[in-house]
């Protein structure tokens, strides 16, 4: 069971307010005894189904009443006979899996987290920067989709970014001829590089360690050469395909959002999409939060 009680950040700067939420499931047979939220005999469900459907279980509207019945029931005050207490309880659950599924689309107003429980602030349509926010909330257990495409700049090029190109090394690791276009991109877990071979030109896959003056160095997980440095071209094509990395999303982005949503109480801004897939289309020139500097070799 997955529980969210945190403000983040974003949260603090739009103003809004996070309730808990929890993704776990109950047994449908009838109970006999009265109902816990924290009981460890919950028939916990699978994050994703079979059929690919996310499975987000339910949320709190009122992080306060939730903390409060939490409280009272380790205190063993409240045990389903109380219905002042129990019925406040059970109006502030949603069902989240209840909620029908629907497209969204907009224009990002700011991304935060990672990949697993991030949010992405977006307004509607075209809406202006005066425009309803609507959050879509990423699922705690990192199993919403995610995808990132389109052009960039070479600002995005940053330790931790995986990128992809063709070229040619020589036995030190060091790519022959600038390098006029490569992608961001977010390689399976199951992914595995083929050894680089000197003189011969192939794809190259490696996790960037550091940038300065135009040149890049590149970790490679296979074979003999195992750091890479290549200079990029002064006009070299920065492409994102199909990338999973919530750090590349910037205000600005386009973005089309498949997931629940609920506009309620414990609501986010106008809104809180639960999402099962985000497709975000950059915006030219928006790279996305940048970390701080690093040489390269820095890591």
């Amino acid at each position: 069971m997955f529980r969210c009680a945190r403000r983040s950040a974003l949260a603090r700067r739009l103003g809004i307010v996070i309730a808990v939420f929890a993704c776990g499931g109950v047994s449908a047979s009838a109970q006999n005894t009265p109902y816990d939220p924290y009981a460890d005999t919950h028939d916990a469900l699978p994050p994703v189904a079979a059929d690919g459907t996310l499975h987000w279980g339910t949320f709190y509207k009122s992080a306060a009443i939730q903390k409060s019945y939490q409280r009272l029931w380790n205190l063993g005050a409240c045990r389903g006979t109380n219905k002042a207490i129990t019925t406040p309880v059970e109006r502030n659950r949603l069902v989240i899996d209840n909620l029908p599924e629907a497209s969204f689309t907009g224009t990002v107003r700011e991304a935060s987290g990672p990949l697993a429980g991030g949010m992405i602030a977006f307004t509607e349509g075209t809406g202006g920067a005066g425009a309803p926010v609507v959050v879509a909330q990423l699922h705690p257990a990192g199993v919403t989709r995610l995808a990132i495409g389109g052009r960039t700049s070479a600002d995005a090029l940053v330790p931790g970014v995986t990128v992809r190109f063709r070229a040619q090394v020589d036995a030190r690791g060091r790519v022959v001829d600038p390098v006029e276009m490569l992608d961001i991109v977010t390689p399976p877990a199951d992914f595995a590089p083929d050894a680089l071979r000197p003189g011969a030109r192939q794809t190259i896959v490696g996790g960037i360690l550091g940038v300065r003056q135009g040149t890049i160095v590149l970790r490679v997980d296979a074979g003999k050469i195992r750091r890479v440095t290549a200079r990029l071209a002064p006009d070299a094509t920065v492409m994102i395909v199909d990338a999973a990395q919530m750090e590349l999303i910037a205000p600005g982005d386009r973005l089309e959002v498949t997931g629940r949503r609920w506009s309620g109480a414990g609501a986010m801004g106008a809104g809180t999409v639960f999402a099962s897939h985000v497709v975000v289309h950059k915006a030219a020139g928006t790279a996305g939060p940048q970390p701080p500097a690093e040489t390269v070799g820095a890591r």
